[in-house]
């Protein structure tokens, strides 16, 4: 058992869509602190799975298309629960999040029931339209919830997969991250943040920013009442 040897029975949901790159690296070097990995093939095309497929303790769950971020991630949160893990880290396959920082989240979730990598210590590798849409969409997450969200955009994070069996995300895109946060408020759980790194390389960003900001606008005009 990984975990830090701890017993924390911790699994992590990676999804990818073409990031044969990195994806083996990541998901080696995650391993380190997990003691299982539900990798999400959100449709690729470039064989990313290949390169990962006979690793011990990597399921890989392969979706017929590309259906999105938030999908993929539900993906794998229903085998995190169908699994009954503890706790679930998400991270990207694109090498931007440091598994290395794995130990802080498990800590973390000690005191919380979600815990959110905050990158907003250190803005010198951060685009400036990503710092621009994230203080902004923070900012309105915070009046929305009544919380001090510092970094609403993040998808380094860990979950009690308790949190898991109570809220699901309806929408497919990036925005189903602050959908949680959204659906997390309205059911009273507790958030807490610890301080990343970014890593911006070379990559190519996914994320459409006009779609990831119409996405963020529905989920936040979305009625969460019911």
């Amino acid at each position: 058992m990984n975990s830090l040897n701890q017993g924390n029975n911790c699994c992590a949901v990676i999804p990818f869509f073409n990031e044969k790159k990195y994806l083996k690296s990541v998901v080696n070097n995650t391993l380190k602190y997990v003691d299982k990995i539900f990798a999400v093939d959100d449709g690729s095309s470039d064989g990313s799975a290949i390169d990962i497929s006979g690793i011990e303790n990597v399921s890989i769950i392969s979706l017929d298309r590309n259906y999105g971020k938030g999908f993929a991630l539900q993906a794998g949160f229903n085998e995190a629960v169908k699994y009954e893990y503890d706790i679930v880290i998400t991270l990207d396959a694109d090498n931007q999040h440091d598994p290395d920082f794995i130990p802080a989240f498990i800590e973390g979730i000690k005191k919380y029931d979600i815990v959110i990598g905050n990158r907003l210590k250190n803005l010198q590798s951060m685009p400036v339209h990503r710092v621009v849409s994230n203080k902004i969409t923070s900012f309105l997450l915070s009046l929305r919830t009544g919380e001090s969200v510092l970094d609403s955009q993040c998808g380094y994070r860990a979950y009690k997969t308790s949190v898991l069996r109570k809220i699901k995300t309806s929408f497919n895109g990036y925005e189903a991250e602050s959908e949680v946060i959204l659906l997390a408020a309205k059911k009273k759980l507790s958030i807490g943040f610890v301080d990343i790194s970014t890593i911006y390389g070379d990559e190519t960003s996914k994320m459409n920013n006009l779609k990831a900001i119409t996405g963020f606008i529905k989920v936040y005009l979305k009625n969460f009442s019911n």
